[in-house]
């Protein structure tokens, strides 16, 4: 006897019936009025939080202006940060909310077709898009859709504020051209490079062959503001390095960039600013932690991997009369991002 056979005289079905979807369980929202109404007014009431959150964020970044001290720097941040991070939070639950107790909640079954579907089948799902569209009530509820025009438009305000406002009242956008190494004292004949964070200079003696410093300019707090100098010192941080003079590569109008193996290259990475400071002594290579692009310092911190597409910014240095080592000029190319090569 054949499985078949055998199950059907067991009178167990080749078949089983559909069991269909069970009975559709109706919202509150759905049957009383006062409950959708209560259920629109809560969806309202997360995207004023929402509105009055970007508003927040903004009036926090006005009131805590950058560059007047560190605390007021970050309660600036802080306040940006709450805003965008409570306005989306609003629009995220509101948007739930919204889908969870005012829309059409009932259960669509959809057989199975063929993945090209035909004249009538795409006018079927135009048909659907536009009764999703309907079923949202936007047109039916004013004041949801109002609500929701204002929390979208505000929301991304202290996100969007700082990256405009920070370019500095008269959006002189060429300062990011230069960095402090331009920055002489007077009567001196370049900056001198300085330990990071001591602000100690440093001596052509003092760095020995397979060493590494994180160096800044010398005197930078002397410049006022103490916003004007994180700014600064963001853009001017450099890695200092000796290396043997015989495993160099020096390209033409570079011979005086260097001074007896040791050079100075810019620690931003040019793929999108991170800090380039993982120096490994033996293949003398330079990895930026971010996104693993990696420089070859014995060939002028040319890229050998990763997605950042130009060199690190090399920094022209010598000693002066005390030995103490200065930078002779500022970075011949703009530091950063290559974004900022277009500034040229």
């Amino acid at each position: 006897m054949s499985d078949k056979e055998l199950s059907v005289s067991e009178g167990v079905p080749e078949r089983f019936e559909n069991p269909g979807l069970p009975p559709h369980r109706h919202r509150m929202s759905d049957t009383d009025p006062a409950a959708a109404t209560r259920a629109e007014r809560q969806v309202v009431g997360l995207l004023l939080v929402s509105i009055l959150a970007a508003i927040g964020g903004v009036a926090g970044y006005f009131l805590f202006p950058a560059g007047v001290s560190l605390w007021q720097l970050r309660l600036g941040n802080t306040a940006l940060g709450l805003g965008l991070g409570l306005g989306m939070l609003g629009i995220g639950l509101a948007a739930i909310h919204w889908a969870k107790a005012l829309m059409n909640d009932t259960e669509q079954v959809e057989l199975r077709h063929e993945i090209a579907s035909d004249a009538t089948g795409r006018a079927g799902a135009v048909e659907k898009l536009q009764a999703g569209i309907a079923d949202a009530n936007v047109a039916r509820r004013p004041l949801l859709k109002g609500a929701l025009a204002g929390a979208v438009a505000l929301a991304p305000l202290p996100f969007i504020l700082p990256l405009v406002g920070n370019l500095t009242p008269d959006w002189d956008i060429t300062r990011f051209g230069y960095t402090a190494w331009r920055n002489r004292p007077a009567g001196a004949t370049g900056r001198r490079l300085a330990i990071d964070p001591t602000n100690e200079p440093i001596r052509a003696s003092d760095v020995t062959i397979g060493s590494a410093f994180h160096v800044i300019p010398h005197d930078l707090g002397e410049m006022p503001g103490e916003d004007h100098f994180l700014n600064e010192k963001a853009k001017s941080v450099v890695l200092l390095v000796r290396m043997h003079p015989d495993e160099m590569r020096v390209s033409e109008g570079r011979e005086d960039w260097s001074y007896h193996g040791i050079v100075a290259y810019s620690k931003v990475c040019t793929h999108v600013g991170c800090p380039v400071a993982l120096y490994e002594q033996n293949t003398k290579h330079l990895l930026c932690p971010c996104h693993q692009s990696t420089f070859d310092l014995t060939d002028e911190a040319r890229v050998i991997f990763g997605p950042a597409k130009r060199a690190l910014p090399q920094l022209p240095i010598s000693v002066d009369e005390e030995g103490y080592l200065i930078a002779t000029s500022d970075f011949h190319e703009p530091v950063g991002p290559s974004y900022w090569e277009r500034l040229k």
